[in-house]
């Protein structure tokens, strides 16, 4: 952890036991305790701790870095049950708005110290349990969901065959170092949206800058969790959000698309919701390359470097599959050879009859396979070809960056580099194409071409320097993915946490075998 963020997060830690000591000095007296002691922090903790006869390693506690954020609105409402006050409402106050709810309590008339004794004799209703183990509940997981771990359900086919739809996950926010929400006014446990009413769960009242705490960069190969950086900015309906995103239906729309114009001049009937970075919607890819590497991707196998990487185990490609003659395949004959097939609701085709020949009575197909599955079909003496199905028509239109001078396909692409903290472009036409939307939205910077001028925040540049380092992630269903060939680079303050292990699945049933495997 940056010392600067250590200090902000004690600064923050001192503000909370220091800013009530006006009150709390008046009780204090009130107590028999000198009143200075209420403007000492964490000594005045220590005090109250110690009135109110509870443990005095609750104040070692505070010092625990934002858990201890946590533990002083504890100690506040020991305090106040003190002076006999025991109502939600009043403990409520007493945690949250200290620094008026302890005057207004000091200039109670009749205000009576009825000591520690008195406390333990105080029964709380049986609802008054149930709510205070509650409350605890929300504060101790929504810690852990913060700063230790999340549960991930997959959503969609693309992580096939690695991870399947209703995989289950535990996401490590450890390994890369926890981050800190932009947003930390939000409705525990859920993300972006309510689930009842479909509004914003979050406020913007309080935005925090990005900050990460003991930062670790993702590796090539880790499967990453991650805001998708085009999410930043969706139309609210089910059939687009981060599917179709705002920036793709712009950009169709200035190439003339009369629908995307249609839908940007209607924006009562396609409303535009703008998140911030950690409320975008969650993806998960495999990190192919890190910031600083050269990435190309040809005839569907991945290059970094110049060096051609190993495809994942479990990572699955279209083939062309040419049956002998007579020769059939079903669904359930590639599963008695332990080849699996998905096909169902929200999925790519991972099986089709591609074409038949009848006058030659061979078979042609379609199928989505991992190099094991590979092996084992051609092994299997029913085929007489199998090649990879390429996608290598160049659409600039649909493929990042978007522009006539990189016409690259699915299958090959490239090559381009990915930006790393402190590391230089030069600026032209051809990485201002590539760069520009990295520039601009992720580093905050006014950045446009004028002529045949570049300018970054107002000044004539001819080249740029990059704050932050960026990655390039890939489905290992690589042609059923949405991912960086579609919409570019993730910068590092998006990336959430490392997919870690498969807690739960459910395929129809649950297949036993999946439950608690680690993440490769």
């Amino acid at each position: 952890m940056p010392l600067q963020h250590l200090l902000i997060v004690y600064l923050i830690g001192i503000l909370i036991v220091l800013l009530p000591a006006y009150g709390l000095s008046k009780l204090f007296v009130k107590a028999g305790v000198p009143g200075w002691k209420a403007y000492v922090p964490f000594y005045n903790t220590w005090v109250m701790q110690e009135l109110a006869h509870r443990p005095k390693h609750w104040v070692f506690w505070q010092f625990i870095p934002v858990v201890g954020w946590f533990i002083s609105p504890g100690i506040f409402i020991e305090f106040a049950k003190l002076f006999g006050r025991f109502s939600l409402r009043e403990h409520t106050a007493a945690a949250l708005f200290g620094v008026v709810y302890f005057p207004w309590l000091a200039n109670r008339k009749n205000l009576k110290l009825i000591g520690p004794e008195a406390v333990k004799k105080h029964k709380k209703k049986g609802w008054r349990e149930w709510v205070d183990a509650a409350i605890f509940a929300v504060v101790a997981a929504t810690l852990i969901r913060t700063f230790v771990f999340e549960a991930y359900t997959i959503p969609s086919g693309s992580m096939e065959k690695t991870l399947l739809v209703k995989d289950f996950l535990f996401v490590s926010k450890l390994s890369y170092g926890p981050r800190i929400p932009n947003t930390p006014l939000s409705v525990p446990f859920v993300h972006n949206y309510m689930p009842i009413g479909n509004g914003k769960s979050y406020s913007e009242l309080i935005k925090l800058p990005y900050i990460r705490w003991f930062a670790s960069a993702p590796k090539r190969g880790d499967v990453v969790v991650f805001n998708v950086p085009v999410g930043d900015s969706v139309i609210h309906l089910p059939d687009f959000e981060s599917r179709d995103p705002y920036e793709d239906i712009s950009r169709r729309a200035r190439m003339g698309s009369a629908t995307d114009q249609a839908i940007i001049a209607d924006p009562d009937q396609y409303p535009l919701v703008v998140h911030p970075v950690d409320k975008t919607d969650n993806y998960i890819k495999r990190c192919v390359a890190v910031s600083g590497d050269v990435l190309q991707v040809v005839n569907g196998d991945v290059y970094v470097n110049g060096q051609k990487q190993q495809v994942p185990t479990y990572s699955a490609r279209p083939y062309l599959v040419t049956m002998k003659p007579s020769m059939s395949l079903s669904d359930e004959s590639l599963a008695d050879m332990g080849i699996k097939i998905y096909n169902s609701s929200g999925r790519a085709t991972d099986f089709d009859n591609f074409a038949v020949n009848d006058s030659s009575n061979v078979n042609h197909y379609m199928i989505n396979m991992t190099e094991g599955e590979l092996q084992t079909l051609s092994a299997s003496g029913l085929t007489s070809d199998i090649k990879p199905l390429l996608e290598t028509a160049p659409n600039p239109i649909v493929y990042f960056p978007y522009s006539k001078l990189h016409p690259w396909s699915l299958d090959n692409y490239g090559p381009i580099w990915i930006p790393k903290k402190g590391a230089s472009i030069n600026l032209n036409d051809s990485t201002y194409a590539t760069y520009e939307r990295a520039i601009r939205v992720y580093e905050h910077n006014d950045f446009y071409k004028m002529g045949n001028t570049f300018y970054v925040n107002g000044q004539p540049a001819t080249s740029y320097t990059f704050k932050m380092d960026y990655y390039w992630m890939m489905g290992d269903n690589r042609h059923g993915s949405q991912d960086s060939r579609y919409w570019g680079f993730v910068p590092e303050d998006r990336i959430v946490g490392k997919a870690w292990m498969i807690w739960f699945s459910w395929d129809g049933g649950p297949p036993w075998k999946r439950f608690f495997n680690i993440v490769r």
